[in-house]
Order: C-alpha cells, then structure tokens, then sequence
C-alpha cells in the first residue's frame, strides 16, 4: 500500500478537503483533514500522497 496515488482537491470546508483519486473517478470522495496536508493547497490544487505522507503534486 505504498504505491502513489494522485488526488485533486475538490472541495475544502473547514478543517477538510475532500480528494478525488485521479485514475478512478467514480470512486467517493476522499475527506482529509487539512493538517495532514501541504499548507499551500487550494481547490483545484492536485497532491500525491506516498509513504504515508501528502505532497504536492508536479
């Protein structure tokens, strides 16, 4: 389960944003607390998460 998965920030409200995984988009959206990612991200903003960590995206 450490593979990379891409997500794109679909929706912040509050303390969360929720996260579309990019490679399957039918998939539920994904509820992160803000805190566990980077402090740069805004809608539309898309993030890697890998080895346990959330990193923007290139």
């Amino acid at each position: 389960m450490f593979e990379r998965i891409d997500y794109e920030v679909k929706r912040i409200d509050g303390d969360y944003a929720y996260l579309q995984n990019m490679e399957n988009r039918d998939e539920e959206l994904k509820c992160v607390a803000m805190a566990l990612l980077p402090p740069e991200i805004m809608e539309g903003s898309r993030v890697a998460y890998e080895m346990l960590q959330y990193f923007m995206a290139e």
